[in-house]
């Protein structure tokens, strides 16, 4: 088992396989001519497997692949392929334009579960957030998932002027469509333009549901990060994701892989370990990945306050959200 100071099983691994991507999210990315990472200095498939194998043997049971856009690197189907080979749940979060070329291998991976993240429910705004004009295909891809069976999460960064008006729109769609919307806090990362005043917290969300709709708590598991709901009557649910104002940090179990292979073991880290160059090096990484997880802090990274209006974004020691993984 891989623990924490803190006795916390960290059994589920976040893979990102790039930090590109075909879209130009603002609250992800920081600029639109952004300089992504040499194809040298990304883990290769081989790496990327032998990495996960060492994790399966230390107890992972579930990898989530990420970037960026996972499905945008050209051996994205071969790495999928192999890692559906280890014994563990395999899923991804993908922005959705790319899903319909890889239903084959979704299939033969034994994918069944993706999150999409669909920030609006309109076209002119999908196109001010991701500056790019691809919300037909994004919908039309979600569509096509929940047609083959897929189980979809579709992913909602929820920030106050821009999309916190389509809360109810979203409820609606789950009416009949058995998708499952999952509203996230807005969190700060660097050169996201973060400020509190932006953020729409998980009250604000029920509170605006409650106007329109009665809906139930939903039971979920100890390591959930979304508490869930369901409107009575409706195909699909809806979850909230409230990092900033109800974290979850106690029942952790996440690690995460940058696609540059290194190992962070908060979202908030600030220190990360590099376990890309002793593999190449040809060292054992074991050692590294026990000693970075006891270093874990007890809470969001060991630094952000708990009141979220203390937050001075400007001094968070982090990437990017795209060179984390998402």
């Amino acid at each position: 088992m891989i623990l924490d100071s803190h006795n916390r099983i960290h059994n589920y691994l976040r893979i990102s396989l790039t930090d590109n991507c075909n879209l130009r999210c603002f609250y992800c990315m920081p600029e639109e001519e952004y300089d992504f990472t040499p194809a040298s200095r990304l883990m290769q498939k081989a790496e990327i497997d032998a990495l996960a194998r060492t994790f399966v043997a230390q107890g992972v049971k579930k990898i989530r692949l990420t970037g960026g856009e996972p499905l945008v690197r050209k051996d994205a189907a071969d790495i999928i392929l192999s890692l559906s080979r280890l014994p563990v749940e395999l899923t991804l979060t993908t922005n959705g334009t790319r899903v319909h070329s890889f239903m084959d291998v979704f299939r033969d991976a034994g994918i069944r579960s993706l999150n999409i993240s669909l920030d609006t429910l309109q076209s002119d705004k999908f196109l001010l957030v991701t500056r790019r004009d691809q919300f037909s295909l994004v919908k039309n891809n979600i569509r096509l998932l929940l047609d083959k069976g897929f189980h979809v999460k579709v992913n909602v960064v929820v920030m106050q002027g821009l999309n916190d008006t389509e809360i109810l729109d979203f409820i609606a769609w789950t009416k009949d469509t058995p998708v499952h919307v999952r509203f996230i806090e807005f969190m700060p990362f660097s050169g996201n333009r973060w400020t509190s005043n932006k953020v729409v917290t998980l009250q604000q969300i029920l509170d605006t549901i409650a106007q329109r709709y009665d809906f139930l708590p939903l039971k979920g598991d100890v390591h959930d990060t979304a508490k869930k709901f369901i409107v009575p009557g409706h195909a699909g649910t809806f979850a909230v994701i409230s990092t900033m104002t109800a974290h979850f940090c106690g029942d952790c179990n996440r690690m995460r892989l940058t696609a540059d292979g290194k190992l962070k073991n908060c979202l908030f880290s600030q220190s990360e370990t590099d376990l890309l160059t002793p593999l190449r090096n040809g060292e054992d990484v074991l050692p590294l990945i026990h000693q970075s997880i006891l270093s874990k802090a007890k809470q969001l990274g060991g630094q952000l306050p708990a009141d979220f209006q203390n937050l001075q974004a400007e001094a968070l020691l982090n990437r990017s959200m795209i060179t984390i993984g998402g």
